[in-house]
């Protein structure tokens, strides 16, 4: 029998005069094969949402109900990045743009108003960091304005004073130069307060503020055993 398994056979195999065994089908193979199979890219899933329209005479009922569904989510995700592009920039408004612009700004778009005057070296800070935030994160609305327009007689100690609004209601505020960070204010750490918000989805893991206070509180403790050895080491001398 050529397809018994056999030494002889084998040798036979080798020397080209019966023709190779038949490999057993292997049932993984076979598994993968159909997986990568039924995972290819149906041909609607590249197509725009204006070559969908031309092609549905060419789909089948089934495919027809799976077009309908992706439409659908195409459409959701032009809408996404639509709302993400539209932004991306700190923008100056006046007092009169306020309720246009904050108040009554799109549905579910998150604003964030700093008010500000040009003469405190801090606002100044605020507004250079929030440039930099708003091209990180175009989907989210940051806007200017100064303080005076909007509030008269807003004392300086309240400013700079930055609002986070999302539906016509203000989920976060941060008022006056301690609860906006300090003087030494770092971009993360404002990123980080709007994240607390809500505001954005940071990428950050844990409050860089955090980390300055344990390194600090670090120090004060190296610095209060050293102070401790110096002290029994000068007071050994002396004995």
């Amino acid at each position: 029998d050529p397809n018994e398994d056999t030494e002889w056979n084998d040798i036979l195999r080798d020397f080209g005069i019966l023709p190779p065994k038949d490999k057993p089908k292997d049932e993984t193979e076979e598994l993968v094969l159909r997986l990568q199979k039924e995972a290819e890219v149906k041909p609607y899933e590249r197509m725009t949402l204006k070559e969908l329209n031309e092609a549905e005479d060419d789909f089948d009922e089934d495919d027809m109900k799976a077009l309908e569904m992706y439409r659908q989510q195409r459409l959701q995700e032009l809408k996404i990045l639509q709302r993400r592009q539209k932004y991306g920039e700190l923008r100056e408004i006046s007092g009169e743009q306020y309720v246009k612009e904050v108040t009554n700004a799109q549905k579910d778009v998150w604003v964030v108003i700093h008010l500000y005057r040009s003469s405190i070296p801090m606002c100044s800070l605020v507004n250079q960091h929030l440039s930099l935030l708003a091209r990180k994160f175009p989907e989210i609305k940051f806007v200017k304005a100064i303080v005076n327009s909007c509030i008269q007689n807003y004392h300086d100690r309240c400013l700079p004073t930055i609002f986070v609004y999302r539906n016509g209601q203000i989920k976060g505020k941060f008022i006056g130069v301690t609860e906006c960070g300090g003087t030494n204010l770092r971009i993360e750490e404002l990123e980080w307060k709007l994240a607390q918000v809500g505001a954005i989805k940071t990428d950050l893991e844990e409050s860089p503020k955090q980390n300055i206070t344990d390194m600090m509180m670090s120090s004060v403790r190296s610095a209060s055993i050293c102070d401790t050895h110096a002290s029994r080491r000068d007071n050994g001398e002396t004995k």
